[in-house]
């Protein structure tokens, strides 16, 4: 769009010029018209701070009227409510607001219906702490007994996101915010690029199914490899992806037009070809060999910590795992767990829209089944599904988990605009593309800043929130400081609609009446649940 801009502006010019000349010298209007539109077009491409004025010199600045005459509805991007009602939804001018640093107060209250069901609010008290005398940078120590290199992490970090469905810039800009806000990135499935490394901010290396940057050319996992990546200074800790919430049960999809040499180079396979990971691993065939291969990866990384992703499907088979950890003695550093309502480009609508748990149950789910099993204490847990918000960091902790990952917040931060042209290598901010057209329009520089600005402004958040509810430290957050309306006139906290296990429960044999047939259908040394379910 810029050549295309500067190639029509001169020859306008030139001919505005040229008729003013040769015909009529009230032309000259039409010549200055069209100079100063020309110049305005070039003070597009030359600023930095809005990536559609800098790919669209000119027309870009139509957005601007666009997002005044849209449906209200399409300025938020996220429903905080588990049943799909609009309830807390998060504009994404808050996000833009944040990594700006601009004003984030709103006037006239609250813009939620608050007497509707799904509202959730935190309880506050009439002592709150001092935001001075809190932790303004909280960390979480990630590494058990058998990590030789444990991580401080903060509690809110990038999630998964692929350099291939990201941009160089993309990737770029998170790595470089990363490293200015002391907080990780998470790599995605597609390895780890230079891009990854420019800056040299904090990585969480993900291996998913393809084994991208550690495969040999069948496709299998290749330790050799894997143990030359994993000895990077920048990966902190590594990630085995199970599955993720967008698409549990379905590998990921890289469509071909995104596939170039480099991309290819980076995931050792051919060019310019659609890829698909396969929807499991390779690797291992059972809960045991998933245990044992974790592993196998701690010990080829020099002991750095080391977790697995999953959506939860059947609780049997998270069950499974635990046995099989207890059995071998044998823990991951940490549990990354996706919510059904992840969103991404590469999956099947039926995918997004129906398959895997949301988040909310899983995380009250897999911290009781933990803590019940007397294990908890091994694990750290990460909340990974629509984090944008002090508040949903506040109330995933709530619910159990140690910190948070974010990918779509994180992204409007550094200016999508949710054009959902995700899957089709057009997206016009230059973020979820690889063509050099669009991305140029992506100046890293100041997005990196923007980044890091919004997970300063999200962590400030986060802290104030505890201040206001009285607590000085983010462990002492439990179930029954968030509330839900379930009906017109009913609340209740989180504690009696999730409620919570006792450490050491189910270990000594008291199984709650929910778990138990789980329990029945766990078996550590296969997948799946027993024949006799399908009337067999």
């Amino acid at each position: 769009m810029r050549k295309q801009f500067i190639i029509v502006s001169i020859l306008l010019l030139i001919v505005s010029l040229a008729m003013t000349i040769y015909l009529d010298s009230n032309w000259i209007v039409l010549f200055v018209i069209i100079l100063v539109l020309t110049v305005m077009g070039f003070q597009d491409m030359l600023q930095k701070k809005h990536t559609i004025r800098r790919i669209y010199p000119l027309f870009g600045r139509l957005r601007y009227v666009l997002e005044e005459l849209r449906p209200k509805m399409y300025q938020y991007f996220i429903e905080s409510d588990i049943d799909g009602r609009p309830i807390h939804r998060v504009d994404r001018s808050t996000i833009y607001q944040r990594a700006k640093k601009e004003l984030e107060t709103i006037p006239f209250g609250t813009q939620f219906d608050v007497y509707a069901e799904g509202y959730e609010w935190m309880s506050h008290s009439i002592a709150p702490k001092s935001f001075d005398t809190l932790n303004h940078n909280p960390r979480v120590l990630v590494g058990n007994k058998d990590c030789k290199q444990p991580y401080s992490a903060s509690v809110l970090n990038v999630s998964a996101m692929s350099y291939g469905s990201l941009s160089p810039q993309a990737v770029q800009a998170m790595n470089g915010g990363a490293k200015i806000g002391g907080f990780a990135q998470n790599t995605g499935e597609g390895g780890i690029s230079d891009h990854h490394l420019k800056f040299g901010g904090d990585l969480i290396w993900q291996i998913g199914t393809g084994y991208f940057g550690c495969r040999d050319s069948n496709g299998n996992f290749n330790p050799e490899l894997f143990a030359k990546n994993a000895a990077l200074p920048n990966v902190k800790m590594i990630e085995l992806k199970i599955s993720q919430g967008a698409k549990p049960g379905h590998g990921g999809i890289l469509p071909a037009s995104k596939n170039n040499e480099e991309i290819a180079r980076i995931r050792h396979v051919e060019p310019h070809t659609k890829i698909i990971s396969p929807p499991y691993h390779s690797a291992f065939n059972t809960p045991l060999e998933m245990v044992a291969f974790i592993k196998k990866l701690r010990d080829l990384s020099g002991g750095k910590p080391v977790g697995f992703k999953l959506c939860i499907g059947y609780k049997s088979e998270f069950i499974s795992i635990c046995q099989a950890m207890i059995h071998l003695d044998i823990y991951p550093d940490f549990i990354t767990i996706d919510g059904g309502e992840g969103g991404t480009g590469a999956a099947p609508q039926e995918f997004s829209n129906y398959v895997g748990a949301p988040l909310l149950d899983s995380l009250a789910f897999v911290h009781n089944i933990l803590n019940g099993l007397n294990i908890r204490q091994h694990i750290k847990i990460i909340s990974s599904g629509k984090v944008a918000t002090g508040f949903h960091i506040a109330r995933a902790m709530a619910l159990g988990a140690d910190m948070c990952n974010s990918a779509r917040a994180m992204m409007i931060a550094i200016g999508c605009i949710q054009a959902l042209l995700c899957n089709t290598n057009r997206c016009p901010t230059g973020i979820a593309t690889q063509d050099p057209n669009l991305t140029i329009g992506l100046d890293v520089d100041d997005k990196k800043v923007r980044m890091a600005n919004y997970h300063k402004g999200t962590i400030e958040s986060f802290v104030e929130l505890l201040g206001a509810s009285g607590l000085d430290d983010m462990k002492n957050i439990t179930r029954s400081h968030i509330f839900r309306r379930v009906s017109l006139n009913e609340m209740r906290n989180y504690e009696s609609i999730f409620p919570s296990l006792k450490p050491g429960t189910i270990f000594e044999g008291e199984i709650p009446e929910k778990y138990k047939q789980d329990f029945e259908q766990a078996n550590m040394y296969s997948w799946g649940i027993p024949a006799i379910q399908y009337g067999k």
